[in-house]
């Protein structure tokens, strides 16, 4: 399976209903091995970080079997706010999950 990033974000969107979603081909060459996504869902409201991260593993479930690395960010639409309003860039933040498939 061909996987692009406009095709990550698509999924995102549908799946999770996500309100943002930023997506990175941070491989060399941007060869499509590994990402690092940003997703703001309402479908996040209440869950663990843990929970958020394996909903959108789930999502990606397929693709992530031909990626080599995926950095994921989980935010719920009232965090993303906040960020926004103290002008917080996510690359600034830190990772929060880190998938390496050997």
């Amino acid at each position: 399976m061909a996987v692009s990033a406009d095709h990550i974000r698509e999924k995102l969107i549908k799946e999770l209903e996500a309100v943002h979603v930023d997506v990175e081909d941070t491989s060399p060459e941007r060869c499509a091995a590994s990402f690092k996504v940003l997703v703001v869902s309402a479908q996040f409201e209440g869950k663990s970080l843990l929970q958020r991260h394996r909903m959108v593993n789930m999502c990606l479930a397929e693709e992530l079997k031909a990626i080599h690395a995926f950095e994921q960010k989980t935010l719920t639409p009232e965090h993303w706010d906040k960020m926004k309003q103290q002008d917080i860039h996510i690359s600034d933040m830190q990772p929060y999950f880190v998938f390496r498939n050997q």
